[in-house]
């Protein structure tokens, strides 16, 4: 009830807290504007339900209020199927692993591992436990366990038909968690309100829709906000976390071969536009060791993070760094002319024993070879002159225009502005930004499935682009003029609708500009255009259904 109050008033109560906040802070001979007596402004802060609270306490509860906000809307937004017809598993595949998770909750863990079954894959049958990525059903079982434990009575049917919709709820605070570390807090909020109800996103998390990439999108974005945290921050607590959300995302989804090709990407950047770090190296070297453990305890990929073609990348990059590093503790050891003749030899023999190891390793058979979906991500044409039966799934056809708009809808036109703004101010986590966004363009252009790793970066990148535009042209905003206190008194006695009228009138002719010192001001803003956009996106294709 402390939000209930209309939006002139709320306008009011915005720009009244502001003025306030700018004349207490300002030197005495600016200060001409009077403020704003101690009872008014108390009344202010009732009204909006936040009396008796600092400036960053304030902030505080409007972020917690917009988050709550953004998941419900992102849970709703996602429940028109069920609403409208009934709570089921629909298409091939949700239902399969549907049935897997049946059985993995009847007959526990140990039997699920080791479950051939007869029905999949006619008449030769199916090894269950080798040949899935075991990760949704073990979240849905342990959704199921912790209900059941605290005497909430849920089918399984019905945990596994909204489990998508409450992970699209988790990936839009994962969003914000991972903006608010590149950028601020206030951007984070707008990329969390963009991420709830962007279409690409949208249409492989419907309730229903039991499948892998409805955890997975979750699963990408917090490895990636573990990644630019321990990258920031150089702790071991940070990496170990981020080798977790990693075995996470493996026993999920097949598309972790994306994070262990971008994060190594993101680190041979670093390392050759000279930011290399301790930071760098902790974070990288902890992140690949306990991932890539970790990775092969599942038993469908076994031991490919260190036999197959797609992970040698990783492994590169970590050779690099063992290698940067002792060459510069041999460089604070050895004469500068000697360095150089130790430097050439050691650089020549690095790269002769790495290429006699691969191209051994291949003969061999030791290093296997790309995967004929990975060539044709390289090569678009691969597929459809080598393996037509990958070149025949619509989802592996390349993305048209129509699906760019589609499935982006406003983002296509604040991607490219918010790669610009990312440019301006080069920065360690910009540039992961920035590496995310092209490697993911390529790839949603060359297979429209990819679409759905380009949608998440497209918010965050789109919120950059709002908020740093937001940013700069709020600073135009001006400070009210003098008013006499006759005008002070008879503002004070107009109804709610006439004082912001007459506030918004004041502030287009107004003096010097107002500083925004104050978090929660400022988040207000933000998602006050977030959600303006929001509910477009939301109504957009609902205008000519018949639910309305």
């Amino acid at each position: 009830k402390n939000f209930d109050y209309s939006k002139s008033t709320a306008k009011f109560v915005f720009q009244q807290v502001k003025m306030t906040s700018k004349v207490a802070a300002a030197p005495r001979e600016e200060a001409t504007t009077p403020a704003l007596d101690s009872s008014t402004a108390n009344k202010l802060l009732v009204r909006a339900g936040l009396a008796g609270l600092s400036s960053k306490k304030a902030g505080v509860l409007l972020t917690i209020a917009a988050l709550f906000i953004i998941c419900v809307d992102a849970f709703a937004a996602r429940l028109f199927s069920v609403l409208r017809f009934e709570s089921v598993i629909h298409e091939f595949d949700p239902y399969f692993n549907f049935r897997s998770t049946k059985y993995l909750v009847n007959d526990g863990l140990y039997n699920f591992q080791n479950w051939f079954d007869s029905g999949a894959w006619y008449p030769l049958g199916r090894i269950v436990g080798g040949t899935v990525y075991p990760g949704l059903m073990w979240t849905a079982a342990l959704v199921h366990s912790v209900l059941h434990y605290f005497n909430i009575t849920v089918a399984i049917r019905n945990v596994c038909v909204l489990l998508a919709p409450f992970f699209a709820s988790n990936t839009a605070i994962a969003t914000y968690l991972f903006t608010r570390e590149v950028t601020d807090n206030g951007t984070g909020l707008v990329a969390a309100a963009m991420i709830a109800v962007a279409p690409g996103y949208i249409s492989r998390s419907v309730a229903g829709s039991y499948d892998n990439e409805g955890i997975a999108i979750f699963a990408l974005i917090f490895t990636f906000f573990t990644w630019v945290r321990a990258l920031g921050t150089g702790s071991l607590f940070w990496s170990g976390l981020c080798s977790l959300a990693y075995f996470y995302m493996v026993s999920a989804w097949g598309g972790y071969i994306f994070i262990i090709n971008l994060i190594p990407l993101h680190a041979l950047v670093l390392l050759l536009s000279g930011r290399y770090s301790n930071r760098l190296y902790v974070s990288y070297c902890t992140f690949y060791v306990l991932g890539t453990i970790l990775s092969m305890q599942i038993r469908f990929v076994g031991f490919q993070p260190v036999q197959s073609s797609e992970h040698m990348a990783a492994l590169g990059v970590f050779g690099l760094l063992q290698i940067y590093v002792f060459v510069n503790w041999v460089r604070t050891l050895v004469p500068p002319q000697s360095f150089r003749i130790v430097f050439r030899t050691a650089l020549i023999a690095s790269v002769s024993a790495l290429t006699v190891v691969g191209v051994l390793g291949t003969y061999l058979g030791y290093i296997s070879p790309w995967t004929g979906r990975f060539y044709a991500l390289l090569d678009p044409t691969y597929a459809k002159d080598h393996i037509p039966i990958i070149a025949s799934v619509s989802e592996h056809q390349p993305t048209t225009w129509a699906s760019f708009f589609f499935d982006l809808h406003a983002l296509c036109f604040l991607f490219p502005a918010g790669l610009f703004f990312c440019f301006r101010k080069l920065t360690d986590l910009n540039i992961f930004v920035i590496i995310y966004g092209i490697m993911s363009v390529y790839f949603a252009g060359v297979m429209v499935r990819l679409m759905l790793v380009l949608a998440p970066i497209a918010c965050v990148i789109g919120a950059i682009a709002i908020s740093t535009t937001l940013r700069t042209y709020m600073k135009q905003i001006r400070r009210a003029r003098p008013a006499s206190n006759a005008s002070a008194s008879a503002t004070a006695n107009l109804s709610r609708p006439a004082a912001a009228k007459r506030a918004a009138r004041v502030a287009q002719n107004s003096g010097k500009p107002i500083e925004t010192t104050h978090e929660g001001q400022e988040q207000v803003g933000y998602v006050v255009v977030a959600g303006r956009q929001k509910f477009e996106w939301d109504t957009a294709p609902m205008r000519s259904s018949k639910l309305i």
